[in-house]
């Protein structure tokens, strides 16, 4: 483990009603079950995909109510399609409703992208134009998922491999509006927009690094009510280097750079460890967690609490 002052995050003693935890959490996989449910180490919240547990019954329900009764949960969506044309589904938002009924999260999050078109349901999460059309559109299942669900979601920042035409604004303008009409909050992906900023523009590190900073400072401290890490691949396409959001490595030096400097101007946050594919082992997932939680404790005092933030 990574050695920081105080790493002691027991579930018991960092749950603060229903809000998360402001401490590192950890994406739950079957194959940590017996280690999650034996031990906290510096882990203080557990995230999951709620796809993964959205039917009747069997062992995958009984494992995620054993993990609900020791941590605080985040469902994280990754199929409402929220940039899609058509509203989300009313068969997928009522699985859904019940497992939030469940399990009462403490946080739901959703990305900002699509992935269902003409009732074919495409297994990634699609690039959106950047116009007031695309806006006008997410709003709209933003507000139908909201009031279905009867709670507050935030929505997450995209990663970008490609520069779609017809721009009216900036993604960060796009989410920021977003907010203002909805209500809903931001989950800011570290990862997300390192590998954006790498992708359309100039790789030098510097510049990559200047651009993603940037980003971060557009966005209002007080709509951010989490933050995830992950790692990422690179793909040798066309003759240059495309990062890829596989979250199947440790969290790369950049990213951990750009975190320090959100957390620094803003504030600890609720902050995850995304590892989704080439599982590691616990302790190497724990690393990383510890690792966040690290710099969380040295930007204790600073910028506005969590609560302010949902």
């Amino acid at each position: 483990m990574i050695p920081c002052g105080t790493l002691d995050r027991a579930p018991w003693r960092t749950r603060t009603g229903n809000r998360l935890p402001v401490a590192a959490g950890a994406g739950f996989k079957f194959q940590h079950t017996e280690e999650v449910l034996s031990s906290s180490g510096p882990v203080g919240w557990m995230e999951v995909h709620p796809e993964t547990y959205m039917v009747d019954g069997g062992p995958r329900l009984r494992i995620l109510d054993a993990v609900a009764a020791r941590y605080p949960i985040s469902l994280h969506g990754v199929a409402l399609s929220l940039a899609g044309e058509a509203a989300p589904d009313r068969a997928h938002l009522a699985r859904l409703k019940a497992l939030v009924d469940r399990v009462d999260p403490a946080q739901i999050s959703e990305h900002l992208a699509w992935s269902d078109h003409g009732g074919v349901y495409f297994a990634d999460l699609l690039p959106i134009q950047l116009t007031r059309a695309t806006l006008d559109r997410v709003v709209r299942n933003v507000e139908r998922t909201q009031e279905y669900l009867g709670r507050r979601i935030l929505v997450e920042n995209p990663s970008n491999y490609l520069v779609l035409p017809g721009a009216e604004m900036t993604e960060n303008e796009l989410l920021i509006r977003l907010t203002e009409r909805t209500g809903c909050g931001l989950l800011v992906d570290v990862n997300n927009i390192y590998i954006s900023q790498s992708n359309l523009g100039d790789r030098s590190v510097g510049d990559v690094l200047e651009r993603a900073r940037r980003y971060l400072d557009m966005m209002p401290g007080d709509l951010i009510g989490e933050i995830h890490l992950a790692g990422h691949s690179v793909d040798p396409a066309d003759g240059r280097d495309l990062l890829i959001d596989d979250h199947g490595s440790p969290v790369a030096d950049p990213v951990w750079s750009l975190f320090e400097h959100l957390i620094a101007r803003i504030g600890p946050r609720p902050s995850l460890i995304e590892w989704d594919t080439n599982i590691p082992a616990w302790a190497t997932l724990t690393d990383d967690v510890s690792r966040a939680g690290c710099v969380l404790d040295r930007y204790r005092f600073v910028g506005r609490s969590v609560e302010a933030a949902q």
